[in-house]
């Protein structure tokens, strides 16, 4: 809390009086005085409260003049109760005048003044209705759209600005962070790609075949699973479950040194935070989505042998026949063209993140998720418009 007092003249602080606050109250020709001494600090303005609130109510003057060149000490409280009393005149159209006060005195009653006129205005406006609230929860999102947009571009042409093509330790590119990366990132995640790959293969044959078993089409189910897991599942499903695997891991571990302030530990050092940690991530991300999408489209169609084999009775040496027939390399790299793209995305999007981290554990929980979500949102909104892409040029 700020306290003034006044100073003897030595310039040293005086001690605190006992003194309590007193009013001296005088009215002569419209002018009303009120001359205030003593202290007026938390312990003792309750003492004059009754009194300052009952010259509040008094009327038949048209000028409030104040003295305060007898206060001993003031803090913030004695300040409030002055700055109540300014106030209610001011709002009756009485003319106040302050005189006596300090430097420091005006300052202060400035300060509270400012803080108690904010108040009433934030209440009074109330909540906005639900129409504007909408409208501003959208242009929050737009910013925030617009923010990471920038956030992104800067850190991808800071990665491959700051990267300079150096090889070696100590320089912004380094081979063994980078295959450090891929071990992690790809060959780790090949037992939950292969996996999942496999079991939406065979439900897609399943139903597939259960549904063209009606028309005596099931042949067709080979052109199904080929067509939709070579062009469109296995890169997206691929891409999901790194965005979920890897880039949580992404945000996570960047956002953890940017708690323990690690991050500008290496700009302290001389170092680009973006070119040693985003660097080998995204490299690794672009080199080891398009291996595992292979890998998942390989694991998707074995599936689909299988369900086919159990549901249509189409053996594997027939199946593999018809996906001759069924698939061309256009099938085969509409999907893998995707997959750098996708890479880029999930790298660039879980390292934004990871930096927004702010200085606590909720802080990197909630930033995480955002880089899942959003990674996730964006890798589809990419797969469709690839699609639209497609079409257009009949790919």
């Amino acid at each position: 809390m700020l306290t003034i007092g006044k100073r003897d003249a030595s310039g040293t602080a005086a001690k605190e009086p006992n003194g309590q606050p007193r009013i001296a109250i005088g009215e002569e020709g419209g002018v009303l005085g009120c001359a205030f001494s003593g202290t007026w600090t938390t312990r003792t303005v309750a003492l004059v409260d009754a009194e300052m609130r009952r010259i509040e109510k008094r009327t038949g003057f048209k000028t409030l003049a104040l003295d305060l060149s007898h206060i001993e000490k003031m803090d913030t409280a004695g300040a409030w109760l002055i700055d109540r009393l300014v106030s209610a005149f001011e709002k009756k159209g009485i003319e106040v005048k302050l005189q006596g006060q300090s430097e420091i005195a005006s300052i202060l009653l400035g300060a509270v003044g400012d803080a108690v006129r904010r108040e009433p205005e934030s209440a009074a406006s109330g909540p906005p209705n639900i129409i504007i609230r909408g409208l501003e929860a959208v242009g929050r999102r737009v910013y925030e759209m617009r923010d990471d947009f920038l956030a992104s571009m800067n850190i991808l042409g800071a990665t491959i600005r700051g990267a300079q093509m150096k090889l070696g330790r100590g320089h912004a590119v380094n081979p063994a962070a980078i295959f450090n990366q891929i071990d992690r990132m790809g060959v780790g995640a090949i037992p939950v790609v292969v996996l999942m790959s496999a079991i939406v293969g065979a439900i897609v044959a399943q139903q597939g075949a259960y549904q063209l078993s009606y028309f005596g089409a099931d042949i067709f189910v080979v052109d199904l699973v080929g067509v939709l897991i070579l062009r469109e599942l296995g890169v997206l499903m691929t891409a999901i479950m790194i965005a979920g695997r890897s880039g949580s891991a992404i945000t996570a571990e960047i956002g953890s040194m940017k708690m323990r302030e690690e991050v500008d530990a290496l700009k302290v050092i001389g170092l680009n935070p973006i070119g040693v940690l985003v660097f080998p991530r995204l490299v690794a991300l672009v080199i080891a989505l398009p291996c595992l999408t292979i890998i998942a489209n390989f694991a998707a169609l074995g599936g689909g042998i299988v369900a086919a084999w159990l549901y249509s009775d189409i053996p594997p040496a027939a199946f593999i026949d018809r996906l001759r027939v069924a698939i061309d390399l256009s099938t085969i790299f509409a999907g893998l063209i995707k997959a750098p793209f996708m890479a880029m995305i999930i790298g660039t999007i879980a390292s934004v993140e990871g930096m927004k981290v702010g200085g606590s554990a909720e802080s990197l929980g909630q930033h995480v998720t955002a880089s899942v979500v959003k990674s996730i949102f964006v890798v589809i909104i990419l797969d469709g418009l690839f699609a639209m892409f497609y079409a257009a040029i009949e790919f």
